[in-house]
């Protein structure tokens, strides 16, 4: 079968390998169906920070239907659709038995510590699989676990009646944006340097662009203080811009994955009591990304940048690390990939 394989930092490739065998006890054999490349996939590339097993068939969002399941599972039959949480948990450790699996001391991921969904077939633990509608788009729910994430960097938000800002028009930002648009009282503003992708974002949730300074954000917002923001560029001075212009008691929800160290007085936080909540991965919120997928349907596939084949992946990681493009998600689909305009099966 065909799968995209990551080497080492910088080396991905699209190889031919043999299929997986029947699932051992407590697994799952998955087709594919379709897998989106998060930012995590390409800071993996770009780094190696995550690389703990090399070759390694990368891609942690995916939907697949069950074609084997190993001795003991009941959870997911043969034929089910069915979605993947992305985290692999140890299970034993004190954070694992609190409900924080998030926050396993052990805590690896899909693509990972195990092969992921860039491939035609993988096989993956039942604990992990979700099972959704037949009749839902393949493309929608390969976003359930973006979608969970984003829930989770919104819910760590205080509750208030004034504006709120998502810094990064990525695909957390994005989709951020998109569920405070559903349900948050007050303004969303949205603010992002790729100017198209804005746009997009804007279209789609409604929110209000703006710049990141302190006259762009008080026009916005009829000079009401700013209390609530999500940091979803992983870019140090996009969260310095963000500090400068958040109001006394403010709160922002760090998603993005950084590169770089933070370097700011601490005395801001302490004489403005602002709060930095980190938001890793997500807790318990997959089950209600799932149930928000039919009524979200629409505006995430208007989200989707393009869709594209497994020849095609190694491209893909090198036009979004280039940050061309205006859409937030690029969606691989294992079968019938509408378009093959990225070429080349091997970057290095």
């Amino acid at each position: 079968m065909k799968a995209v394989r990551l080497h080492a930092p910088g080396d991905l490739r699209v190889e031919d390998i043999a299929a997986p065998d029947a699932p051992e006890a407590g697994w799952v054999k998955l087709r594919v169906d379709a897998a989106g490349i998060c930012g995590s996939d390409l800071h993996n590339f770009r780094t190696g920070q995550w690389i703990s097993r090399s070759p390694s068939t990368a891609g942690h969002e995916l939907t697949g239907t069950v074609i084997g399941v190993g001795q003991g599972v009941d959870t997911v039959a043969i034929g089910d659709r069915v979605v993947a949480d992305s985290r692999f948990w140890c299970g034993e450790c004190a954070q694992c038995h609190a409900g924080w699996r998030h926050l396993c001391t052990s805590l690896g991921f899909v693509g990972e510590v195990c092969d992921g969904g860039f491939a035609e077939e993988t096989v993956l633990p039942a604990r992990l699989l979700h099972v959704v509608n037949a009749a839902l788009d393949e493309r929608v729910a390969a976003m359930a676990e973006p979608l969970a994430v984003a829930l989770h960097a919104v819910r760590r938000l205080p509750k208030t009646a004034g504006p709120v800002l998502v810094v990064g028009c990525g695909t957390i930002g994005g989709l951020a944006a998109l569920l405070l648009s559903r349900t948050f009282a007050g303004t969303v503003l949205i603010a992002d340097r790729n100017k198209a992708r804005c746009e997009r974002v804007a279209r789609v949730t409604g929110a209000t662009i703006v710049d990141l300074d302190r006259d762009a954000i008080a026009s916005a917002t009829a000079s009401s203080p700013l209390l609530a923001a999500v940091e979803a560029t992983g870019s140090i001075a996009a969260l310095n811009q963000l500090l400068g212009v958040l109001g006394p008691g403010g709160t922002v929800a760090l998603v993005g994955i950084f590169h770089g160290r933070l370097d700011i007085d601490p005395n801001i936080l302490v004489e403005h009591e602002i709060g930095l909540l980190g938001c890793h991965a997500f807790a318990d919120e997959l089950p209600d990304a799932i149930r928000m997928l039919p009524e979200l349907a629409e505006p995430l596939l208007s989200l989707i940048d393009r869709e594209i084949g497994l020849d095609d992946v190694p491209s893909a990681y090198h036009r979004l690390l280039a940050g061309q493009g205006d859409g937030l998600k690029t969606i691989v689909r294992m079968r019938q990939p509408a378009g093959h305009d990225d070429g080349g099966r091997t970057l290095r």
